[in-house]
């Protein structure tokens, strides 16, 4: 079997896009991890399955690298987004992923936007694995915790450059509070309207950026009073823009771009 692939990157992170509309789902844990070998495969951050949906324009299943599955992908939505629009003629859509129907619209500069929804902020959503006040979690740098349907670790540190993501992230993503292992960000507060970020994620190391995070990084800065409602946010591959209201949904923007496409093989 052959599968035709898309891949993109949205500020550095890279997803592959595989459009089964119409057809059956072949992707599996072994071969999201064979598409997803930097050396032997594709390579992605994230692979984003589009298949029917009876109450949206599609739905999407994520898969990481490493072959464990994924409710949500900020950057991987608005690429399927993008293609999506392009492909029926309109400036807005209606995804479904895990987190539920999901509003894309274009914006200017190549850029689009997705409403990622609400943010889980009780610790049983999140989840921990004990209650506690989620804002600031009895972990060595009083990190803060919250879910954008998968969860997020965010410390807040007065030298981004300083920190050793590759060497910190991997004990932090399996921290015992964590039962579902967790995405785990270091900020950079540049003033109330700009960070810099840095992110170990889950299941798929270091990436130059991740659009969940993003939101899950601007999310726990406003909830501790460090941010405003908009924020620009910088990742080692380029920026995107974060607003939040506090009350409502996330709304992530940022340029997507592809990269190449193909056929992978031997499946």
């Amino acid at each position: 079997m052959t599968l035709p692939f898309v891949k993109m990157h949205a500020h550095g992170d890279d997803f592959i896009i595989i459009d089964r509309r119409g057809l059956h789902d072949p992707i599996t844990a072994q071969v999201a991890r064979t598409l997803g070998d930097r050396h032997t495969g594709i390579g992605f951050n994230q692979l984003a399955v589009v298949l029917d949906c009876d109450d949206a324009a599609a739905r999407i299943k994520f898969w990481n690298p490493n072959g464990t599955p994924l409710a949500t992908c900020g950057s991987a939505t608005r690429g399927v987004a993008d293609r999506l629009m392009h492909e029926a003629g309109t400036d807005t859509i209606v995804l479904r992923t895990d987190r539920g129907l999901l509003t894309c619209e274009r914006a200017s500069g190549q850029r689009v936007s997705v409403d990622m929804g609400q943010p889980s902020l009780d610790w049983a959503a999140v989840p921990l694995a004990e209650a506690l006040d989620t804002r600031l979690l009895p972990i060595d740098g009083d990190p803060a915790a919250c879910s954008m349907g998968n969860p997020h670790l965010t410390f807040f540190v007065e030298d981004i450059h300083a920190v050793d993501v590759a060497a910190r992230g991997p004990a932090l993503e399996v921290h015992p509070l964590f039962p579902a292992k967790t995405n785990v960000h270091f900020v950079q507060v540049l003033d109330r309207g700009r960070i810099r970020l840095r992110i170990w994620e889950r299941g798929g190391g270091v990436p130059l950026g991740s659009g969940s995070c993003c939101c899950g990084a601007v999310v726990n800065g406003i909830r501790r009073g460090l941010l405003d409602d908009r924020v620009e946010v910088q990742c080692d591959g380029g920026s995107v823009t974060v607003q939040w209201d506090g009350q409502g949904g996330v709304i992530l923007t940022g340029r997507v771009e592809p990269i190449m496409q193909g056929t992978a093989c031997g499946f």
